[in-house]
């Protein structure tokens, strides 16, 4: 793992096998809102949607579900929470939003996805307040385990141990790292856990909506109190203020993990020296090639994230199905990668290379369920269908790397292409026609791009020389590098 922060933002990168796979930022200006605790007031109730919203103090009102209200624990997959044990009641018929909150009412919140530039942020009553061990459920009976402790001993172990512990109400969940973690770590946890939730309502006792009650740890803390264990080799920090509050945290939260964090101290930046703003500059493009020759392209939509895998270069040795099987085996990990690297969510579609043989097609998919276990967010897939698709569903609570690091482009407005210079030509035409008999010069100045203007002196130098004859004027090209590719400007001389 490494952390690079600077005045401005914090930056880490996750690396396995020396590649990126996971990237964090955070804008010291714009802090992410997951994790939050408010108190806020209903605006809005809307039955036929099964929704209402809050205001929280936010630039606009939350959005909050009626299933996070009403139900029992949701699975919280960012967490890495269970199922529900058997043996506590199920809950049948949900009553109605319009039943459970009113208009002017003051409830106390929890963010569990940060706003879009579309969207408000999405809340939920259910407060989850994660430590290193433990996840507390202050509102929710619910005990269960990380879905990533996958040993059923050790399971109903733990299980066993949180029962022991002296909790008045609410509930808890094993976190990953809680595994093997006996009895003595878990009532520090939990001790801590109780005190901030006791902070948390006395406060929102003495302050009227909207206000924020709790705000969880910065991006450095928060990522080394949720993903670093014993098996990271090393815990690069650049900057010694955040090298120092992480030792900090961790003499307090887990000792013996100190000992994997190191200062950087070269001239080069932390980020350089890996290698990683090169892996981040490949992450915003759309094509990826792989070691083989093949390649994938990724085109995030409204709808979906299309991902379509290509052979490319690569020719393979011996026929064209073991070709398409090694590329496809290549594909599936470098997939799983890029939507981790990218944070991708919703629905995702992959259009392998087809493939003729059955027992190809379960290798490929096999292949790409053990890749998808490495991901830390819910995911969901289906067997790849016969035309060679295969759907993925991923959760994810953050915006995703492109829409944190880039922005539209002023000249596509998002549609990713232009028009063309030829076409661009032909509309200057039409456009310049309407003016035949108002131009009262002989000469006129037409203003247009660069690639406009060399356009019309060469392979377009007809639709000028028409434009001529037509409007009975001459007209002067000037070449201005700051006008729009798709604007032209006339002017009489």
């Amino acid at each position: 793992m490494l952390i690079e922060s600077d005045p401005h933002q914090t930056r880490i990168a996750v690396l396995e096998d020396d590649r990126l796979t996971e990237i964090f930022v955070e804008r010291h200006r714009h802090r992410g809102m997951v994790g939050n605790v408010y108190k806020g007031r209903v605006t809005r109730v809307l039955p036929g949607m099964q929704a209402a919203f809050v205001d929280v103090g936010l630039e606009r009102d939350a959005f909050l579900y009626v299933s996070d209200v009403a139900s029992d624990v949701e699975s919280m997959d960012e967490l890495e929470i269970d199922e529900p044990r058997a043996e506590e009641p199920a809950h049948h018929g949900q009553p109605s939003i319009d039943e459970l909150l009113k208009p002017g009412q003051e409830i106390i919140v929890q963010v569990v996805k940060d706003p879009l530039p579309n969207k408000g942020a999405r809340i939920s009553t259910h407060v989850t307040l994660p430590g290193r061990y433990l996840v507390l459920l202050p509102t929710v009976k619910h005990f269960g385990v990380s879905r990533r402790i996958e040993d059923d001993a050790e399971r109903e172990r733990l299980l066993g141990v949180i029962g022991e512990l002296p909790l008045s109400s609410g509930g808890l969940i094993v976190r990953t790292v809680g595994e093997s973690k006996g009895l003595d770590q878990f009532e520090s946890d939990l001790t801590y856990l109780s005190r901030l939730w006791e902070k948390i309502r006395q406060r929102a006792t003495r302050v009227s909506a909207p206000t924020l009650l709790h705000q969880d740890l910065d991006l450095a803390l928060r990522v080394v109190r949720d993903l670093l264990r014993s098996d990271y080799a090393v815990l690069w920090v650049d900057g010694e203020e955040t090298y120092e509050r992480i030792v900090e945290f961790l003499d307090q939260v887990q000792p013996g993990l100190v000992g994997k964090v190191k200062l950087f101290r070269q001239e080069a930046t932390l980020f350089e020296q890996f290698g990683i703003e090169e892996q981040i500059e490949a992450a915003l493009k759309s094509k990826v090639w792989l070691k083989s020759g093949g390649y994938i392209v990724i085109n995030p939509t409204e709808a979906l994230v299309a991902i379509d895998v290509n052979t490319g270069r690569f020719v393979g040795q011996s026929n064209l199905e073991d070709t398409v099987l090694h590329t496809n085996l290549e594909a599936v990990q470098e997939i799983v990668r890029q939507i981790r690297l990218r944070d991708l969510g919703g629905i995702i579609v992959i259009d392998l290379i087809d493939m003729i043989e059955q027992e190809h097609r379960e290798q490929v998919f096999t292949a790409l369920e053990g890749e998808l276990r490495k991901d830390r967010a819910k995911t969901k897939v289906l067997n790849i269908s016969e035309f060679g698709l295969v759907e993925v569903t991923r959760k994810r609570s953050r915006a995703n790397l492109e829409r944190l690091l880039t922005q539209p482009c002023p000249y596509c407005s998002g549609r990713g292409r232009i028009k063309s210079v030829a076409t661009l030509c032909l509309n200057l035409r039409k456009e310049l026609l309407h003016l035949r008999g108002q131009l009262g010069q002989s000469e006129v100045l037409l203003r247009v791009n660069p690639e406009i203007s060399r356009a019309l002196q060469q392979e377009e130098r007809a639709i000028l020389t028409e434009l001529e004859n037509t409007l009975g004027v001459h007209i002067l090209l000037q070449s201005d590098p700051e006008m729009h590719h798709e604007r032209f400007d006339v002017v009489e001389v």
